[in-house]
């Protein structure tokens, strides 16, 4: 497969000057975290938006960037229809102030475009002017990425300027599959790879169920990609999450003291034991993501 990662690399020239706006060198860190999966209804966009809030209730500034730029829905979840999104920003219709939308719940969302497939078909002044605009994404203490299923160039490029990147499965055969050929990719695809590389298992009936999934996954890729994956922690299947997409109001929110609630505050509590250097934020996402690291 075409090195998706390295035709990034290819559209940004290494050290352009115009790339960072005046003083976005000293701005406070962000820690951005891209959440991905091999394939579609695994749980993606409800773990990117609840881990969003779960941050929130910990005083945390927290954006959702929605980066499916097909079948956006981090707003269906919340009930918002926005009326600009990320496509307007690309073609700089809007800035990416003009279309942050504050929600109800503590946390600002930005909208997923669609009908604009890659990223690294930008023209030159499309790349600059979105550049630009991600730098205004600095002031958040967490930047949470959902990204589409599967692999797609953008879905390689969020991952690979993250500081970490959360890979969700289930215990589904299908899925663990999928979720190994995600990690597959990534590690052949993604020259470099220097980011926190995280498993969930979503939909788990037991912790022991979780732990198995976990370990054939990591076990494999170990073996036959030599790459570390960290098991994050899983989620409890339970039934407030499906009812909670039905009403459109996270599951976090609809019943702080469900298992799927606490699962993710326990993920939340694991990522932030985590050390990361003071190099990473959103300064070196965008770097990265344009191919300047």
């Amino acid at each position: 497969m075409e090195d998706q990662a390295q035709k990034l690399r290819e559209l940004m020239q290494a050290g352009a000057p115009s790339a960072a706006p005046q003083g976005a060198s000293s701005q406070k860190r962000t820690r951005v975290i891209t959440v991905t999966s091999g394939k579609g209804g695994v749980g993606k966009t409800n773990l990117s938006v609840n881990l969003a809030l779960a941050y929130a209730q910990q005083g945390k500034r927290v954006i959702v960037l929605d980066a499916d730029l097909g079948l956006a829905n981090v707003n269906i979840m919340l009930n918002m229809i926005p009326k600009y999104n990320l496509y307007h920003v690309i073609r700089k219709q809007k800035t990416m102030k003009e279309i942050i939308l504050d929600t109800d719940y503590g946390i600002q969302i930005v909208a997923g475009a669609s009908g604009f497939s890659k990223i690294a078909n930008l023209s030159e002044e499309e790349r600059q002017s979105f550049i630009s605009e991600l730098y205004s994404l600095a002031g958040a203490d967490i930047i949470i990425i959902d990204t589409s299923a599967g692999v797609s160039s953008n879905v390689l490029s969020f991952v690979a300027a993250a500081d970490d990147a959360i890979i969700i499965t289930t215990p589904e055969p299908t899925a663990i599959t999928d979720a190994y050929g995600i990690i597959k990719i990534i590690a052949t695809e993604v020259e470099n790879l220097n980011i926190g590389l995280k498993l969930v298992v979503n939909r788990v009936k037991s912790v022991l169920e979780g732990k198995k999934v976990a370990e054939r996954i990591i076990n494999i890729s170990g073996q036959f990609l030599n790459l570390k994956v960290e098991y994050l922690g899983c989620i409890y299947e339970d039934p407030i999450v499906p009812a909670s997409v039905i009403r459109q109001r996270p599951f976090i929110l609809s019943d702080p003291k469900s298992k799927a609630a606490i699962s993710v505050h326990h993920l939340v509590s694991r990522i932030e034991k985590t050390d990361f250097s003071d190099d990473k934020g959103i300064g070196r996402f965008i770097r990265k993501l344009f191919g300047r690291e």
